[in-house]
């Protein structure tokens, strides 16, 4: 594994990355970049990064209602 400049485009912006993981084949310069660099680098770029995750608001769900004791034989 070897350390370069990883080069990409954002919408019009073009985006440079220095010392990103890569695997480089010595014959025909090949690069393979590390997977998990990749994910990371997505999630930075993406639009949504920094700004706090919105939670789906689940409603409280309905309590069973209290049943009103019933009278005992001996009290009617």
């Amino acid at each position: 594994m070897r350390f370069i400049t990883y080069v990409t485009w954002l919408n019009e912006e073009l985006v440079t990355v220095p010392n990103f993981p890569a695997w480089v084949c010595d014959v025909c310069g090949r690069r393979e970049y590390d997977e998990k660099a990749i994910s990371w680098l997505t999630m930075l770029l993406s639009p949504n990064a920094g700004r706090p995750t919105q939670r789906k608001r689940i409603p409280p769900r309905a309590r069973p209602r209290a049943e009103s004791p019933r009278p005992s034989p001996d009290q009617t």
